[in-house]
């Protein structure tokens, strides 16, 4: 900084804080606020993704923002300075001597700055809804911007951060993508994509050859040139990162055991119905995972080494344990743009039927709009994953790190199924497929928790029984 230049020197440089245990680094994806905006304690600065989640972080000073020190799209270490912000109001009041227009202290003077709290939300006491501040006119010999863009393109573009993430994983420039509405979506860019594509394709294709100037032309036979767009390489990073790294780890150090179920859940879908019309889910999504989450809580009543866990013996020489858990913190898989997230649902035995529903709800929207925070990410203690959305019959879930059990959920069909008279009706039917800790249990466990879920979706009357 200017020593020269009382504002400069009095710009406040903000380092990238750790928003989650152990997070050692994050993706600069989006800055809300550009060189010359005025921002206030506590207003969203810029969405950053790390490995679980995009988290949007606040300002923890008051003033303008004097440079932007890290460009979106780059990956920095935690501690890394990634904004400036200076100028009278950056956590002092406005002098007399200020040189800014005569409203400016008005809209950016702010009361001295707050002692800095360790945590990442609430630097201060929020007095209201957090909002954009409008730019004012900056004064050169208050503020010295270093850098100030005059490129057109660098207008805003309303567009959620998963959305964001996904044009730039296709190389696509949101300023290029008509949007259909008043916010650019993600059938917009994939449809701008697709076109793209295609054009390309079309103008340069791709085994075409030069011709020499002075050859004469030749009858040749016709030749198909694909239309198909030319490889690109994305990075792995994020979400896909961890996830990658987290699924080899499982894989290759636990020893996986699966088991296959499958029966009629006829009962289970008429229940369904049932409450999709009951006045206390009104307003509620009911899907027949609400009744298997409901399920695998009771189940681990009879077998709670699913929801243990394995501790390794350390260099102490101190033996292996298991750690059996007092709470079940039940994981659901949902697949996002931005891999596969798996957010939990804390002491899911506690809720009741509605309360499920309204959590599955919530958690599942939450990780589609990429605002899982990473505490909701992390200590998990049984996942259910339904890959029956995708039309799948079932399949070999991995288990996630540290915990002993995963469920997944195939399709529900309607096929032939025989009766206990051997009469051949349609029913609704599934395939239920567990993977568990072979060091934590064995097959008589996990064949009592698959019974017990399976009986309760055959019956869910069968669920007063627990």
């Amino acid at each position: 900084m200017n020593a020269s230049n009382p504002a400069a020197s009095a710009a406040h440089e903000f380092a990238l804080p750790d928003v989650g245990e152990g997070l050692t680094e994050a993706e600069i994806l989006t800055w809300r606020v550009a060189v010359g905006d005025t921002v206030a304690i506590n207003d969203i600065i810029v969405d950053i993704e790390t490995a679980k989640s995009i988290v949007e972080l606040p300002s923890p000073y008051a003033g303008v923002v004097t440079r932007i020190l890290v460009g979106a799209g780059e990956t920095v270490p935690v501690g890394t300075p990634i904004i400036a912000i200076g100028g009278t109001s950056a956590g002092a009041p406005a002098t007399a001597s200020a040189t800014a227009s005569d409203d400016a202290p008005e809209e950016i003077a702010e009361p001295a700055k707050p002692e800095r709290q360790p945590t990442l939300v609430g630097y201060g006491v929020r007095t209201g809804e957090s909002r954009r501040r409008r730019k004012v006119p900056v004064d050169l010999g208050t503020v010295v911007p270093l850098h100030v863009s005059d490129d057109p393109r660098d207008r805003r573009v309303l567009a959620k951060p998963p959305v964001r993430k996904l044009a730039k994983d296709l190389g696509v420039d949101l300023l290029d993508v008509p949007a259909s509405g008043p916010v650019v979506t993600r059938a917009d860019v994939q449809a701008f994509a697709a076109s793209r594509g295609a054009s390309v394709a079309r103008e340069t294709p791709l085994d075409a050859a030069p011709v020499p100037e002075q050859a004469a032309p030749q009858p040749t036979a016709p030749t198909f040139v694909s239309a198909s767009p030319a490889d690109v390489r994305l990075p792995v990073k994020g979400v896909r990162k961890v996830m990658a790294e987290t699924m080899v780890r499982s894989a290759f150090t636990v020893p996986h055991a699966t088991e296959w179920l499958t029966l009629d859940v006829s009962r289970t879908v008429e229940l369904v119905e049932r409450l999709r019309t009951d006045r206390a889910f009104a307003g509620i999504r009911v899907s027949p995972t609400v009744i298997v989450a409901k399920a695998v809580c009771l189940a681990m009543r009879n077998t709670p080494l699913l929801n243990a866990a394995w501790i390794d013996a350390d260099s102490s020489g101190t033996a292996g344990e298991l750690l059996m858990r007092g709470s079940i913190n039940l994981g659901v898989a949902v697949a996002t743009d931005r891999g596969l997230i798996v957010p939990n649902i804390p002491s899911a035995e506690r809720l009741s039927m509605v309360e499920m529903a309204q959590e599955l709800e919530r958690v599942t929207t939450t990780a589609r709009d990429g605002r899982v925070q990473p505490s909701e990410a992390s200590g998990g203690t049984f996942t259910i994953t339904n890959v029956g959305v995708f039309g799948i019959d079932a399949g070999t879930p991995i288990l996630n790190a540290g915990e002993s059990g995963i469920l997944a959920v195939g399709a529900i069909q309607r096929r032939p199924w025989v009766a206990e008279d051997d009469s051949i009706v349609a029913r609704w039917v599934t395939t239920l497929a567990l993977s568990f800790d072979h060091r934590v249990a064995d097959g008589a466990d996990a064949s009592r928790f698959l019974t017990d879920v399976a009986d309760i979706l055959r019956d869910p009357a069968t669920a007063l029984t627990y």
